[in-house]
């Protein structure tokens, strides 16, 4: 299929695609899934290696080159391993995987030979008693296990810490000497209001700013790192001592005006936007056969549609609260940000 720029209404591009392998985690952190009880997809309802298979590649010819695959954590997914060789063959310019790390100590490897490029883990602190506290799992030692395996086989690790005042807000310094003991690099990511975010509070929230803030006086002159073109997520910063870190600034400044991104639940909805209430299926043509075209023809409509500034419409409300009460996710478990995939 030909390949052509996809536009939506506010001029930005569709390039990059996260696929949710599975809505299952086997953690229940406090900023993603703070409840005792959820509702989960059957498994008939996922989508089949073959069907993720198949719109990558109406998603490569609309223009898509970037692929991550999520969760949940997307290792509790039977033989994914399968699923990366399918997809590294394909032109793609990234093939990338979101992970807790639990499981990636066994997968690391089989995941790399399977053509897997690089690897994105959740470390939200160093400390063991930490770890349980944020989690309710005793998993900390395992985590760490497999992010030093896969510092050993992957290139251009991200640890993603999600920082929360009072939480896990002094181990800044900390996360930072260690993603540069492993050749990794930090991405500190302020405290988001998604659906699934039951607990959140403002008042939690350490903006961007605080952390650079917090870098210079411990580090010294914090300076943007310039990458023109760039629709990355984090902005990119650099010590005087050439250590670069990254910050995910969605709460306190936005970037919808060059979000790039869209995402597939497990089960086969398309949205786009992490905030999006609703959802295109496209589960239903892909078993009905329908041909690639119809599918790509849907997307099309979809995105060019697409007028979606979640964060930058959150940022503007006042005395926020959790942006989906918990009646609502229950109504709807699509709107669980465990569902489709951050």
């Amino acid at each position: 299929m030909q390949r052509m720029p996809l536009v939506d209404t506010l001029g930005r591009t569709l390039r990059s695609l996260r696929v949710s392998v599975t809505d299952r985690c086997n953690l229940r952190c406090e900023y993603c899934m703070p409840e005792d009880e959820y509702v989960w997809l059957s498994r008939d309802d996922l989508l089949h290696f073959e069907e993720i298979s198949r719109l990558v590649d109406v998603f490569a010819g609309l223009g898509v080159d970037k692929i991550r695959l999520t969760g949940g954590e997307p290792l509790l997914r039977r033989n994914l391993c399968q699923l990366v060789e399918m997809l590294a063959g394909k032109p793609l310019a990234d093939l990338a995987l979101t992970t807790n790390a639990i499981l990636l100590e066994e997968f690391a490897g089989p995941l790399r030979r399977a053509g897997l490029r690089r690897v994105n883990i959740s470390l939200d602190t160093l400390r063991p008693d930490r770890f349980f506290a944020l989690t309710r799992q005793q998993d900390h030692a395992r985590v760490m296990r497999g992010i030093h395996a896969a510092a050993r086989v992957f290139d251009g690790t991200k640890l993603d810490a999600v920082i929360m005042r009072g939480v896990n807000d002094d181990e800044l310094e900390a996360l930072l000497d260690f993603a540069a003991s492993i050749g990794a690099e930090v991405r500190f990511i302020e405290y988001m209001d998604v659906g699934g975010a039951t607990r959140w509070s403002s008042e939690t929230v350490v903006p961007r700013a605080e952390m650079l803030e917090r870098m210079q006086a411990r580090f010294g002159a914090v300076v943007p790192v310039h990458e023109p073109g760039s629709t990355a997520p984090a902005g990119r910063f650099v010590l005087p001592d050439g250590r670069v870190f990254g910050v995910i600034a969605s709460t306190t400044a936005p970037f919808c005006r060059d979000c790039d991104r869209a995402r597939i639940t497990a089960d086969g909805v398309f949205f786009t936007c992490l905030y999006a209430r609703h959802g295109l299926a496209l589960r239903p043509a892909l078993r009905r056969g329908d041909p690639a075209g119809a599918i790509a023809e849907a997307i099309t409509e979809q995105w060019r549609g697409r007028r979606d500034r979640g964060a930058e419409e959150r940022a503007e409300v006042g005395n926020r609260t959790a942006y989906v009460p918990l009646a609502a996710l229950r109504a709807d478990p699509h709107l669980e940000m465990h569902k489709r995939g951050g």
